[in-house]
């Protein structure tokens, strides 16, 4: 563990539940992207709110409930998901179902033992400490999380040398709230120490457009049922997507129609987009197209793919892999990733007979 050095301790690594869009005035310092402000202010704010996992939201708060009733902070939850499912909005929901704070932050940001011992020692009783992207925490931050995890108090080292001297910090109970795109990056004893551990799944057609029908009342935008299902299935069964669209939809529909988003604005603002009928982008259309002319289908290896399109590995594996290979364009074999006959139809290739795709499909 590494020493707590009070002199020279970093920026500090926290980011508190921020208010409201509304109350973010052009005077008041706290401007932010426009991107940003509406997606703060379409994320539901209880668990009546949010728009499917129905599971997860009816043991979430069968816990909630047991937890107010003991008077007791909630069990640590680990949630586990890609990238847009609604992790850090279950933070902010249970925060304030709850009626605490949040302490929200990501794994690596925390990169010394004295950024975790700075925010933990200011929680108040029955917090919520949200850390996103738990998996990437730093190894020693890690260790040092393990106590205050189970007995509530902090251990640092002091000095350095023969002179150093371990303390122990007593702490406030409080919730930690993990969040992670790779649930397989954790350690065990990380992952162990979570009493509640849930994994969310991609949303349904349907489910989407309800999201979307929601997000128009609350930007004053009228859609269409048929436009809102539109938009839904070319989404990737994930509501950040959905969300993203509709505001470009909307801007199609302000410029080149009446304001009103309908069925015939949205198929030509998607197809403006590059997002096809099935949701894959330009990115999602040249990563298929890649393995199927550069390498015959496959099998390859994710950093192969990776440069083949000027993309990072990691942004490939957690971004674009997922949504691919539940959509049946791709899968992965002990090989590498191969392309299913799906995705030649897709990209407007015909598998070649005898191809190691026909093969393995």
């Amino acid at each position: 563990m590494e020493p707590f050095d009070t002199k020279h301790r970093r920026r500090e690594p926290v980011r508190e539940d921020p208010p409201s869009p509304v109350d973010r005035g052009p005077l008041g310092g706290h401007s932010l992207p426009e991107e940003d402000r509406f997606d703060m202010a379409l994320r539901p704010a209880t668990l009546d709110e949010f728009v499917g996992q129905e599971k997860l939201k009816k043991n979430l708060h069968v816990f909630m409930q047991a937890a107010k009733a003991r008077k007791e902070p909630l069990d640590h939850c680990l949630f586990c998901a890609p990238p847009g499912l609604g992790k850090t909005t279950l933070a902010n929901i249970i925060a304030r179902e709850m009626g605490v704070n949040l302490k929200q932050t990501s794994g690596p940001i925390l990169e010394r033992v004295g950024d975790l011992a700075a925010i933990l020692t200011n929680l108040s009783e029955n917090d919520i400490f949200f850390i996103d992207e738990i998996h990437r925490l730093n190894h020693s931050v890690e260790e040092a999380l393990y106590p205050a995890l189970e007995n509530c108090s902090l251990d640092i080292i002091i000095g350095q040398g023969p002179s150093a001297k371990t303390i122990c910090l007593p702490l406030k109970r409080f919730t930690l709230v993990g969040a992670t795109t790779r649930a397989g990056l954790l350690t065990g004893p990380l992952r162990d120490r979570f009493g509640i551990v849930s994994h969310l799944d991609y949303y349904e057609a349907q489910e989407l457009a309800q999201i979307i029908e929601r997000s128009s009342r609350l930007l004053n935008v009228p859609v269409e049922p048929d436009a809102a299902i539109e938009i839904a299935r070319r989404s990737r069964g994930t509501p950040r997507i959905a969300n993203r669209l509709l505001r470009r939809v909307r801007d199609f529909a302000e410029v080149q129609g009446t304001g009103r988003v309908t069925a015939d604005i949205t198929r030509t603002a998607l197809s403006a987009l590059e997002v096809d009928e099935k949701g894959l982008d330009s990115i999602d259309r040249k990563i298929l197209t890649a393995i199927i002319e550069k390498f015959s289908g496959g099998p390859v290896g994710i950093e192969t793919i990776a440069v083949s399109v000027s993309e990072e590995p990691e942004t490939v594996e957690d971004v674009y892999e997922p949504y691919l290979i539940k959509a049946g364009f791709l899968a992965r074999t002990p090989r590498g990733r191969v392309v299913t006959p799906a995705a030649y139809v897709q990209v407007g290739k015909k598998p070649p007979a005898g191809s190691k795709t026909s093969e393995l499909f």
